[in-house]
């Protein structure tokens, strides 16, 4: 058998494996350039930020940031002394450079230790402990170092020889405001850029930022029951003799529903350092680089029902499938306030089972011919919009870049396909990409759109056309009427999904979109979701606001 750690991803910071690389080539999707997504890139066997063909002399510290630097070169004393987060100063600074997990953790500082928490993930946790082999488990690791807060992350696999496995950090620059990311490799370390890097054309979703897509902390599962994770909701299942359970970092491990608030922390502390950063004289350079967030998904987050699979059976009652999958929940009802009254759609139990065998449900890892029937541990995965999009939104519309308004009308062109919306994403054309004064920027692509839809003479289904008319409506009652549409629209959805027919959309649509996720660099590991029967090459799907499903063209 190929040796195991060619062929799957220990984390997306690796790089692509042939396997992966083949299934995204079968994988057509109808989207524009603008969706924010990347695309595997064509020579990726150097290793995402590894070092290219540049042999590391043991103890230093290099540099490699992907898509800027051809291969790895020392790091110059007058960049290390720029590297103001606790990885630099606690021990690069020192030439120190630990080369396991442990060595790393005990050369911190006491304080550190005390506020440490450790956190277990693996996308076949639940799967037998005999029936796979290499389960991918990682822990992920939070302390602070330098105050009170959260300053370094670090991740690593559990179990297995520590020298071999990979060992990655995230160290918060309190002064800088960024995130600096590392890895190291045998007995060197390699910088891989930080938090800005990851907003530039050329190093953008490359190496370490092809999941650390805007340079922030990343927790894909970040909703309750945090699938794949441990947590307060599920055990990952290990076998008795298991040499893990031994190891004093599993003994440390708690449940993950803690880790989701400090990632969000996290995502909120550095979205607000870089919109101050972009605004600081009253001009935003980029403004593409921050109203993607509204437009298209840079990235998403997983999300599912809070049911485990196994335990559903058709005298279970209803299904409450994933808010997420309807519609951006967060911005639209936390942040933007719609007035609604609807409850969240709900399936019969025994549709979700017979859609399980219709479509041929199961669980595949091509490499190792693992085979599983049936879902995901908690049912009906899907991508849902990313929180990192949507606190960029939140922040600014607080800041006055745009309004609520405008963030509504925007979201309102598309509204029931929450993540890969062609109709939103084609409204970037009208974001400037030069220049433009901070207090102006929500008027000018306002402006803008609405010229577009009156000079244009496009359809009225049209996105322009669609902004145009939500824009009419007037300020004080924009909350209601907008409420109302998505209320109607989850009536219309609830009826639907009590139907055999119309269940068997959403299992198609939600297939159609685990398709797109594929097709993502942040896609991982084979296990992360199902497989059915669904051809890979079957058109791409959207929902309707009537609550019915059509293909893209």
């Amino acid at each position: 058998m190929p040796d195991h750690a060619q062929l799957r991803r220990a984390t997306a910071w690796m790089s692509g494996t042939a396997v992966e690389e083949g299934d995204a080539a079968r994988v057509s999707v109808a989207l524009p350039d603008s969706s924010g997504h990347f695309p595997p890139e064509p020579d990726i066997a150097d290793g995402a930020c590894g070092p290219g063909s540049t042999a590391l002399e043991p103890g230093r510290l290099y540099r490699r940031i992907s898509g800027r630097d051809d291969r790895a070169r020392p790091v110059r004393d007058e960049e290390l002394a720029e590297l103001g987060d606790p990885m630099a100063v606690t021990f690069f600074r020192a030439g120190r450079f630990p080369t396991t997990v442990q060595e790393l953790l005990s050369e911190l500082p006491a304080t550190a230790a005390a506020s440490r928490k450790v956190y277990l993930v693996s996308e076949a946790g639940q799967i037998s402990p005999g029936a796979l082999g290499e389960r991918d488990m990682r822990f992920a690791m939070t302390t602070a170092v330098e105050g009170n807060q959260v300053d370094l992350l670090v991740s690593t696999q559990a179990g297995g020889d520590p020298e071999r496995g990979f060992l990655q950090v995230a160290g918060w620059d309190s002064a800088a405001k960024v995130f600096n990311f590392y890895a190291r490799f045998e007995s060197s370390w390699v910088w891989a850029g930080n938090s800005w890097h990851s907003l530039e054309p050329d190093s953008r979703g490359k190496g370490c930022f092809d999941s650390h897509v805007n340079g922030s902390a990343v927790m894909k599962e970040l909703r309750i029951p945090w699938l794949n994770w441990q947590s307060e909701r599920a055990t990952i299942r290990l076998a008795e003799d298991d040499p893990l359970r031994q190891d004093q970092l599993f003994q440390q491990v708690i449940g993950a529903e803690r880790l989701e608030l400090t990632v969000r922390f996290l995502v909120t502390r550095w979205t607000a350092a870089r919109l101050a950063a972009v605004t600081a004289n009253g001009v935003v350079d980029h403004p593409d680089r921050l109203l993607r967030h509204l437009f298209t998904n840079t990235t998403v987050n997983l999300t599912s029902t809070d049911r485990q699979s196994s335990t559903i059976t058709a005298d279970s009652g209803e299904l409450t499938l994933p808010s997420g999958f309807w519609l951006n929940q967060d911005l639209l009802f936390d942040d933007l306030r719609l007035f609604t009254q609807a409850a969240p759609p709900r399936a019969p139990a025994a549709a979700y089972l017979a859609g399980l065998t219709r479509f041929g449900f199961g669980l595949e890892e091509k490499f190792s011919g693992f085979s599983q029937p049936g879902d995901t541990f908690f049912a009906f995965v899907v991508p849902e919009a990313a929180h990192e999009d949507n606190e960029v939104v939140r922040q600014m519309v607080r800041k006055g870049l745009i309004s609520a308004r405008f963030a509504a009308c925007a979201l309102m062109v598309d509204f029931p396909n929450p993540v890969f919306s062609p109709a939103r994403s084609l409204l970037m054309r009208y974001v400037p990409t030069t220049p433009t004064k901070a207090a102006e920027l929500g008027e000018e692509v306002t402006r803008a759109i609405l010229d577009a839809a009156r000079t244009r003479n496009l359809p009225a289904d049209s996105p322009e056309a669609r902004f145009a008319a939500h824009w009419q409506v007037p300020e004080d009652a924009w909350p209601s009427v907008f409420g109302q549409r998505v209320d109607a629209y989850l009536r219309k959805v609830t009826q639907r999904v009590q139907t055999a027919s119309g269940f068997d959309d959403y299992v198609r649509l939600a297939e159609s979109r685990r398709r797109q996720f594929r097709r993502m660099k942040l896609h991982e590991f084979e296990l992360t979701m199902p497989v059915t029967n669904i051809p890979p090459g079957a058109p791409p799907l959207a929902m309707r606001e009537d609550g019915t499903v059509t293909e893209l063209t």
